[in-house]
């Protein structure tokens, strides 16, 4: 009798059959049992399985079935046994490898908007792997996918397509001198891949705060809060979030990325569920994952997929806890939040929003997502990092006293964890009260937004569907993005280039981020920038010229 999971290739080759590849690489990647991987069922919403894990399956699939080298770039599929038939259409092409295109300090008095024509344009034939083909080498090395991208990182550096990480020479402002590390030369560049929302990181009672609390408490606490690391001044910037968010008690973590991993991980086990939009942030993702939880992904703002998955899923677990973002960080648009809360009591779920881009931007008084909508006290969890509109270091979660208590004692992230130093706490204290001092900075920054958006979307562009401070430009194609990159930092313009896996591959883009900072110059300049960068590097666009 034939093993079924045998298979016999054409050229005589016997090998494990597609289905059993998948099943075991699937089982490797996600923890579940054989029994558990419903074929039919949906990666995202059922299994959990998001398209970074999906890659890393289908990649090893195809290295262990033989099929040619880049056919794991075109596969996706929404199930298990989708992707089997789909590999299987493959078999009978294996042993074939497709041909891979070979790769190859001064201060500038350069101004904002001129071309610097230094950045050469492409110069080698373009390596089309992108950082997903990185990721799960099957070298026994394990510094065999470290080594392969260094330099796969220096020839995109060469080029001028990576930019990520060059150190800034000045204060981050509406503009800021960046050094280029590539060629040794100093340029001022028109920011906007800044998170200062409010322009707080530069204001004088936010650093003489810092200063003075410093000089009075020492650099550092060297402890975690609940041994020696609570100083006065963390207390008060509990109380002052708590009550600037309208909740009763608040936590301070070291870090955002912390709060999500601390939080989701203490509330939910391995008989509950973390419910998360597909585009949320990768510190949700990773907390999710650290709890031991059952992970169900909904489509990004799709309230019926969410629907579904809730009644999925309520039989199967002991709570549910839905987490999403307020901001979406690399699309600028903004969660159903009335949608989620009604959801969530009809099936008894809990919701945490993750303000990290809401809070200073949403709201009348920036305090986030709830105030956006009118919901403030009807969000069960509210988080937010202080590292970007608040000008610091650090996460906090708001909430019930009895929640916030529970955290203290069972988030490992504070428990374990040094705390932020004391000058750091004095710091955001301040900047909470110039937020409330000065409520024109959030008139001033939305003044800024619509009309960086207006001109743009007149130019042609296209913005998707953001609603913050977060502006993209969306691409699609990574080389096309990366070089428009280029284009624009080579007229003195710096924002963020994103590509996989800050978005799925074919979502590239560029993202601008605005401040109230930016002057009516600075962003009819920056539209202009775009729209040149967009022509040379032919970007789609609706005019050549822009009409301020």
């Amino acid at each position: 009798m034939t093993d079924l999971t045998q298979r016999r290739s054409p050229d005589g080759r016997t090998d494990r059959a597609v289905s059993e590849v998948v099943i075991s690489t699937a089982m490797r990647y996600t923890q579940y049992r054989r029994d558990q991987l419903d074929l039919d069922a949906e990666l995202e919403g059922d299994l959990g399985i998001d398209s970074v894990v999906l890659i890393s399956i289908i990649d090893d699939a195809v290295k262990e079935l033989a099929l040619p080298n880049g056919l794991s770039a075109t596969i996706s599929a929404p199930s298990l046994r989708e992707l089997i038939t789909e590999l299987e259409t493959h078999t009978g092409t294996a042993g074939g490898q497709p041909e891979v295109p070979p790769t190859t300090g001064e201060q500038s008095e350069l101004a904002v908007g001129e071309l610097d024509s230094s950045a050469p344009p492409g110069t080698t034939a373009w390596d089309g792997r992108s950082m997903r083909d990185f990721m799960d080498s099957r070298e026994p090395d394990l510094y065999a996918d470290a080594r392969e991208f260094a330099a796969h990182r220096r020839d995109r550096e060469t080029e001028h397509l990576y930019w990520y990480g060059m150190p800034l020479h000045s204060r981050c402002t509406n503009r800021a001198v960046i050094r280029d590390e590539l060629t040794g030369r100093s340029r001022e560049y028109l920011m906007f891949a800044s998170n200062n929302y409010l322009g707080l990181a530069n204001h004088p009672d936010v650093i003489d705060a810092i200063c003075d609390a410093t000089r009075s408490y020492g650099a550092t606490n060297t402890g975690c809060r609940i041994i020696g690391g609570t100083n006065q001044l963390h207390l008060e910037l509990e109380r002052k979030l708590a009550a600037f968010k309208g909740r009763q008690a608040c936590i301070v973590y070291p870090g955002g990325y912390a709060a999500n991993l601390g939080c989701i991980s203490a509330l939910t086990g391995a008989r509950d569920a973390v419910v998360v939009d597909k585009l949320n942030h990768m510190s949700i993702v990773d907390g999710a994952k650290l709890s031991g939880a059952v992970r169900k992904i909904y489509r990004h703002n799709d309230m019926a997929d969410l629907a579904r998955v809730l009644e999925r899923s309520a039989d199967q677990v002991r709570g549910m806890l839905i987490v999403t973002d307020g901001v979406f960080s690399m699309h600028g648009d903004i969660c159903d939040l009335p949608e989620i809360v009604r959801l969530a009591r009809a099936h008894g779920a809990r919701v945490l929003v993750d303000d990290a881009h809401a809070t200073g931007v949403l709201g009348v008084r920036g305090s986030g997502t709830a105030e956006h909508f009118g919901l403030k006290g009807e969000v069960d969890l509210e988080l937010g990092t202080m590292s970007k509109t608040l000008a610091g270091m650090g996460g906090f979660v708001v909430g019930d006293e009895d929640v916030i208590d529970y955290l203290r004692f069972y988030s490992n992230s504070y428990v374990f964890a040094a705390t932020i130093p004391a000058g750091v706490a004095a710091g955001l204290i301040a900047a909470l009260d110039v937020m409330e001092r000065e409520p024109e900075r959030i008139v001033a920054l939305w003044n800024n937004i619509r009309h960086l958006r207006r001109l743009l979307t007149d130019a042609g562009f296209d913005l998707e569907h953001t609603e913050s401070a977060i502006v993209p430009i969306v691409i699609g194609d990574e080389q096309r993005a990366l070089e428009m990159g280029r284009a624009v930092r080579a007229r003195g313009l710096f924002c963020q280039t994103v590509v996989f896996p800050g978005v799925p591959l074919g979502d590239a883009r560029l993202r601008i981020s605005v401040t109230s900072e930016h002057t009516p110059e600075d962003l009819e300049l920056a539209a202009k920038i775009f729209v040149e960068a967009g022509a040379e590097t032919g970007v789609p666009a609706a005019r050549d010229e822009l009409r301020l």
